[in-house]
């Protein structure tokens, strides 16, 4: 187990910035995921994590030891990580226990350490009936429980992961993300985590990374991405954050200050860095809206459509007086509304979102 150490990276393919001025901290023992769309970097920094490309600028550091740097580039064979990849990279026609033995072998590990070593790691993952098995016979999750015992055996320091679930189906992604789960309970083992899907990041990881066009806009747990994001792109990335124009309408207190929203007025949370008036944008969440036909100042908002998930309805509407701002939230079955109904909406709840850009 090891910390591992991001400070000032980018990355540059001709004028292209890939990375800019990544700087973030993986605590010994901590899982984080690197989360964001393609083309956002997070496969670009797993790869200059991993030794497979030279760093532009800044440093990389495994515990204390710099292993990416100004004039400094450790092979990936020299940095003890392991790394799990979304296609396994499993040999065909060795079994499962060479397999994981493979690259053991070639570092020239003694034959009872390399057989006593591969034997746990079997049994860590629960694969040591399978030990005699090619990967053909295998399923999905099987071959990925695989993959993870070869990173076991090989003791590494850090284990990375590549989008390790993106070529399973949706039952078994449930349950490889428990395996997941499992594994870094048993090993405590640091585990970096690159992944686009945020149900998983927000799962499996202890903090996140969001990223966007080579840059880190926020690294925190995944209650506080949720519940507080940092800027209007993370807002509208988690938990599809909807985002709604207003002014400060008083002094913050204790956490929470009044807003007013197209002439409704709510009592939200916000940080502490807010004054008493002018214009903010506030994130709200399905849950954090309701109808209530007794209040005083609601929303008025269109129902566009209902889509039924099973005991519930999401409903999609469009604000009336401002018809560029969408909304969604969620009705109870059965459902008394119908498309095109005129709905009256108050917010329950919401976040005054920080006037910031760019984290790091």
């Amino acid at each position: 187990m090891a910390r591992l150490t991001i400070e000032a990276l980018s990355k540059y393919f001709g004028d292209q910035a890939a990375l800019k001025n990544v700087s973030m901290q993986v605590e010994d023992g901590e899982f984080v995921a690197v989360l964001g769309p393609s083309g956002c970097g997070k496969t670009t920094m797993l790869r200059l994590v991993a030794g497979f490309d030279a760093v532009s600028e800044g440093k990389i550091a495994i515990g204390d030891r710099i292993v990416s740097g100004p004039g400094t580039h450790l092979p990936p064979e020299e940095r003890r990580m392991g790394i799990v990849f979304q296609s396994y990279a499993l040999w065909p026609h060795m079994d499962v226990e060479e397999n994981v033995a493979y690259a053991l072998k070639v570092q020239k590990v003694a034959t009872v350490e390399r057989a006593a070593r591969v034997a746990r790691a079997l049994e860590t993952v629960g694969l040591t009936s399978f030990r005699n098995r090619r990967p053909a016979s295998l399923s999905g999750g099987q071959r990925q429980r695989v993959a993870l015992a070869r990173c076991l055996a090989m003791q590494p320091e850090i284990v990375l992961l590549d989008e390790p679930l993106a070529n399973l189906d949706v039952h078994l992604r449930a349950s490889m993300e428990d395996e997941f789960a499992t594994f870094h309970k048993r090993t405590g083992t640091t585990m970096f985590y690159i992944t686009h899907d945020q149900a998983e990041a927000m799962a499996l990881a202890d903090r996140i990374a969001v990223m966007d066009h080579g840059r880190i806009l926020q690294f925190a747990p995944p209650s506080q991405l949720y519940r507080e994001p940092a800027n209007e792109t993370v807002a509208r990335f988690i938990g599809a954050g909807m985002i709604l124009p207003g002014k400060l309408a008083g002094e913050p207190a204790n956490g929470r200050v009044a807003v007013d929203i197209l002439g409704h007025r709510a009592v939200i949370r916000c940080g502490p860095d807010h004054g008493a008036q002018g214009p903010v944008k506030i994130c709200v969440r399905a849950q954090d809206l309701a109808v209530d036909r007794q209040a005083s100042d609601p929303l008025s908002a269109r129902l566009r459509r209902l889509v039924y998930q099973g005991g519930h309805f999401q409903a999609d509407l469009l604000l009336e007086n401002a018809e560029n701002l969408p909304l969604a939230l969620t009705l109870p079955e059965p459902c008394e509304v119908a498309p095109g109904d005129l709905l009256p909406i108050v917010l329950r709840d919401g976040w005054v979102v920080p006037q910031t850009d760019v984290l790091a």
